[in-house]
């Protein structure tokens, strides 16, 4: 039995496509001292992997040529050589994008599959969820009452956004989303007081219906034309949170800034910038709170689970391209 590792076999210009990556089937490591071998079950599956197909300086280093890609996985532990972690153990660790990982121990965090499904601990569990807590809260100091606007609502990040606020005491939570189903989806299911195609028209207007007083905290994954938006319907004081910016990510030259930016200066808000690596002191009060919403049906999730280690690529395209609703996984 062999092993099968999803590598980068080229850099993207512009839009990822399959001749970027490259599948090989190896041997099955062996473990080292201080390592335990998993057999990865899920893979995650996220927009920031397109930045580290790019040399570029970025907050995270750029993956290898040539070399296996890597991001967070749940797996089954096949061999330890730590007194911690046995065999039958399962595991949540970074090395996904191959079958099977040799992971340092320290590495590797042990997760409870009876107390949620193994999925949920790389989505709504796990960093997508701690990334939706702390942005809101932390970052942009959501406040009861508040009204808050969430763009890329119906993926995996947005969409505990939404439900967080309404569960905090929002006036009232807006969502954009890039097809129907996902719109009807964010206020039938996730109680969202409103959501709009933006492709059916210019965002700005369609968040001005939405929102006709304005709003306090907006949540960015898209960037561009939502931010735009958000800065013409943001109060005084208001906060955003800049979350991720899929819109510009496989532009090839870069995006023009807002144009209205200059309104900063009169409505004095607040931009700031995230990432979930600065916020992880929070994860145990996040878990705390938040695995009892998830086992109790308050606050729900969705997954897009693609089969098969070799339909990873198409996975990630698709991912980029708005084909999932919550959080995108491949099950190995």
């Amino acid at each position: 039995m062999n092993a099968t590792e999803i590598r980068l076999a080229s850099r993207p210009h512009g839009v990822p496509t399959l001749e970027n990556f490259e599948i090989a089937d190896v041997e099955i490591p062996v473990p080292g001292e201080g390592q335990i071998l998993v057999r990865n079950q899920v893979l995650s599956v996220d927009p920031y992997m397109r930045g580290r197909m790019s040399s570029a300086k970025s907050y995270a280093e750029p993956y290898e040529v040539g070399k296996v890609m890597h991001g967070g996985a749940v797996g089954e532990v096949i061999e330890s050589t730590v007194d911690d972690f046995k065999p039958g153990d399962i595991v949540l660790h970074g090395l996904g994008w191959r079958s099977h990982a040799v992971v340092a121990a320290k590495h590797a965090v042990k997760v409870d599959p009876e107390a949620a499904p193994i999925t949920a601990y790389l989505g709504v569990l796990g960093m997508t969820g701690l990334t939706a807590y702390a942005g809101l809260l932390e970052v942009a100091e959501f406040k009861e009452g508040d009204t808050v606007f969430v763009s890329g609502a119906a993926g995996a990040v947005g969409s505990v956004v939404g439900q967080l606020a309404k569960l905090k005491g929002a006036k009232r939570v807006i969502g954009s989303a890039g097809t129907d189903d996902k719109v009807k989806w964010l206020t039938d299911e996730l109680g969202f007081d409103a959501a709009f195609n933006y492709k059916d028209a210019p965002v700005a207007e369609q968040l001005r219906a939405a929102a006709p007083e304005g709003i306090d905290v907006y949540f960015d994954n898209v960037g561009g034309e939502h931010l735009e938006a958000a800065i013409d319907s943001i109060n005084l004081h208001g906060r955003m949170a800049i979350c991720g910016m899929i819109s510009v990510y496989n532009n090839t030259e870069p995006a023009a800034a807002p144009r209205n930016l200059a309104s900063i200066i009169a409505k004095r808000f607040t931009m700031r910038g995230m990432l979930v690596g600065d916020h992880y002191a929070l994860q145990p009060q996040f878990v705390r709170e938040v695995a009892p919403l998830v086992a109790s049906g308050r606050l729900k999730y969705s997954e897009t689970i693609v089969d098969g280690i070799r339909n990873a690529p198409q996975a990630f395209l698709d991912l980029l391209g708005g084909a999932n609703t919550g959080k995108m996984l491949v099950r190995v």
